[in-house]
């Protein structure tokens, strides 16, 4: 039914299994643990640019907070029209409220292929594919893009001494099928528990991360502060409680996709922070151009253009003025005309005056 899931996810490891096991060895267990975590790391590479959106929809929602509450004021006994004023609102900031849950949307999907395809290379008991087929008749059938010799090389790999498709709560009878030496619970909880450990040590904090950065309103939010209180808390907690029941290569994914989404979430934030931090600086220096010199009384509105018209007219009439004075110049008496000048009608007029 979602084998358009599965088998991207199943090739996908594949790939890396080849290329690690190029150079350890296919049946090594880290080989195969590298596989695992670097199919964890492709897939969210995959998911990057969602994740980005994802983190700009969550600060673009936390700044309209305050409108938004507003506007569920407003029309509180109106919800149809509070729907389309928040849908105006969404628009004219071009909000997108179905990018801040996209990204956990297509995780989920992946986290169910991958688990199910992992799971499918041990269905050697309840819950694990076909039921009551032995160790034996899994390994001559094949995965998906795994051969019936890559199902086999994947039973024989061992993690410290622990094969990654054993759980600490596997029965002793399949552990027996694994062939010698015979792992035991404790050999598996040796390398099961620090799994476990991490894993859920790394949710607690990648969930602190988050809930950080959060606006004061939106933590003060009750639905927002339950579900602060579940991924801070409870989902590390599930981690260490589901932990017996899932296969070593089960927490190898936990554990990578943890790793991952720390380093993630600094990243984007960090560029995030950068981003906002240049735009404020350039929103200052234009601030700055436009706003008047130390000392200048600010001019506006009819007292601008009229200063601007008297400066115009000042100019207009000083230019007058010395169009006069050189007229008055060459009309002295006993000036000479300059050359080529054409002669002044007024000039015998002021002579007959004057005798």
């Amino acid at each position: 039914m979602l084998d358009f899931i599965y088998y991207p996810v199943s090739w996908i490891l594949w790939v890396w299994h080849k290329v690690f096991g190029s150079f350890l060895g296919a049946d090594n267990g880290f080989a195969w643990a590298l596989s695992v975590m670097f199919l964890v790391f492709t897939l969210r590479a995959i998911l990057y640019v969602p994740f980005v959106k994802q983190v700009r929809t969550t600060r673009q929602m936390q700044e309209l907070q305050p409108q938004i509450k507003a506007l569920q004021k407003k029309y509180a006994n109106d919800r149809q029209r509070m729907a389309l004023e928040m849908q105006k609102l969404q628009k004219e900031h071009g909000f997108n409220p179905l990018m801040g849950c996209l990204p956990v949307l297509l995780q989920a999907p992946v986290f169910i292929g991958l688990f199910h395809v992992l799971r499918s290379f041990n269905r050697t008991g309840e819950g694990f594919g076909q039921l009551g087929m032995s160790v034996e008749e899994n390994a001559n059938t094949a995965n998906y893009a795994f051969s019936a010799a890559d199902v086999q090389s994947f039973l024989d790999a061992r993690l410290f001494g622990a094969p990654i498709a054993a759980a600490m709560t596997t029965p002793p009878a399949q552990l027996a099928a694994y062939g010698e030496p015979i792992p035991t619970i404790w050999t598996i909880a040796v390398v099961a528990v620090p799994l476990m450990i991490i894993a859920s040590v790394a949710t607690h904090f990648n969930s602190r991360a988050s809930v950080a950065r959060q606006s004061e309103a939106a933590a003060a939010n009750p639905q927002a502060a339950i579900m602060n209180k579940l991924s801070l808390w409870v989902f590390p907690l599930g981690v260490l409680v589901g932990g017996p029941f899932l296969m070593i290569a089960i927490l190898l994914y936990w554990v990578s996709n943890n790793i991952w989404t720390y380093a993630q979430q600094h990243l984007v934030f960090r560029r995030i922070d950068a981003e906002e931090e240049e735009k404020k600086a350039k929103a200052l220096e234009r601030r700055a151009e436009n706003a008047p010199k130390p000392g200048a009384k600010p001019i506006a509105g009819k007292k601008a253009k009229g200063a601007a018209q008297a400066k115009a007219a000042d100019s207009s009439t000083a230019s007058d003025e010395v169009d006069v004075t050189e007229t008055s110049k060459s009309a002295a008496p006993g000036a000479k005309p300059k050359p080529g000048a054409k002669p002044q009608a007024n000039r015998g007029k002021n002579t007959k005056r004057k005798r």
